[in-house]
């Protein structure tokens, strides 16, 4: 297994190479200009020198190996250097400084060029770590929520199948599938906002919580985006986990433990799930990028300030750097998240060796 690991991270050094060069070619060919947003009254050669700044006066080639640079090596600086500075478990530690460099005319010590955002000015990497709070407290509690109410409504479906609460489990699942959240959103905030008047329609990303007050504000604002989520993923998880429950049920093992004399729910519960859930940790795992990617249309009904809403933000503005940096962040996920399910297959499936 771990051979196995060591060389599936090898290979995922020229794969996500290979990726971020695909990417950085497409955005290069994406229409626009990053001085469109500039005013009219600024001079043409004021916006040419902005231009040479950011980076676009040089080459394709040279601004590929600048951003691979920056991403590669100066942001981990700057993360090291900010564990050894104001981190709570490395703090201690002395300053390490790696991201600063002296400059040649002042002899002051200046920070290395970072990946800059076109619309905001800003380290993108800065922006992107403000926004993540936010997305995984909504998606990613979503998402824990869908797969803790989709497991055991797929075990049971299976094991009473056809029955009544199989087929309202069905109906259900057909429902998440079936309608997408820009309309599940509004509805829910018609209903529960507009006419109720329970739940807050805005969720207000500036909110500290500090109190019991502010908890209940927290809580109660994070209802309905969680609810749109969690209902795809209840229905996605719970199909897959029914049909692989249906399909260990009728196998000969299983009869073989009820013959020995084995409880029901020891055979479901300690045979069957396991197998089980094989397949279904692959969905599971190949799912988790998202949550760090956010979900930008629910994210947007409720306005909710996180990773989904920046990149829709970024992609209108045409903030390649942003729109580069985060799409290149979900394909690392991608394939660090494969590369955990595969090692779960071995933990599951003990007729799996990977060495």
């Amino acid at each position: 297994m771990l051979t196995f690991t060591i060389r599936r991270l090898v290979l995922s050094i020229p794969t996500l190479l290979f990726i971020s060069l695909v990417i950085f070619m497409l955005l290069q060919l994406a229409p626009g200009d990053p001085m469109a947003q500039v005013p009219l009254t600024v001079p043409p050669e004021v916006k040419q020198k902005m231009r040479e700044a950011l980076g676009l006066g040089a080459p394709i080639h040279v601004q590929y190996l600048k951003w691979l640079h920056q991403f590669f090596v100066v942001e981990p600086m700057v993360f090291i250097d900010y564990l050894t500075r104001s981190s709570f478990l490395f703090g201690w530690l002395p300053d390490t400084q790696l991201s600063m460099v002296m400059d040649e005319v002042t002899g002051e010590m200046t920070q290395r060029q970072r990946v800059i955002s076109w619309q905001t000015r800003s380290p993108v990497m800065d922006i992107v770590i403000q926004r993540m709070p936010q997305t995984l407290w909504v998606v990613g509690l979503s998402y824990i929520v869908g797969i803790v109410i989709a497991i055991p409504i797929g075990i049971y479906s299976a094991y009473r199948h056809y029955s009544a609460f199989d087929q309202a489990g069905t109906f259900i699942t057909m429902i998440g599938f079936s309608i997408p959240p820009f309309f599940t959103g509004p509805l829910l905030i018609v209903i529960f906002s507009v006419t109720l008047g329970w739940l807050p329609s805005i969720y207000d990303t500036t909110l500290v919580v500090n109190s019991w007050e502010t908890f209940k504000i927290q809580f109660l604002q994070m209802i309905m985006p969680v609810m749109v989520l969690a209902l795809q993923t209840t229905a996605q998880i719970s199909r897959y986990m029914r049909s692989a429950m249906l399909d260990n049920l009728n196998q000969d093992y299983v009869r073989t433990a009820r013959a020995k004399g084995l409880g029901e729910f020891t055979v479901v519960m300690m045979h069957v799930l396991r197998n089980s859930m094989i397949p279904v940790v692959t969905i599971i795992a190949l799912g988790m990028p998202a949550i760090f990617g956010g979900a930008i249309i629910t994210e947007n009904v409720f306005k909710v300030n996180g990773i989904g809403q920046l990149l829709l933000t970024a992609l209108f503005a045409n903030d390649l750097p942003m729109v580069m940096t985060l799409t290149f962040i979900f394909a690392i996920l991608i394939v660090l998240f494969n590369l955990i399910a595969d090692i779960l297959y071995g933990v599951l499936d003990p007729r799996i060796r990977y060495d």
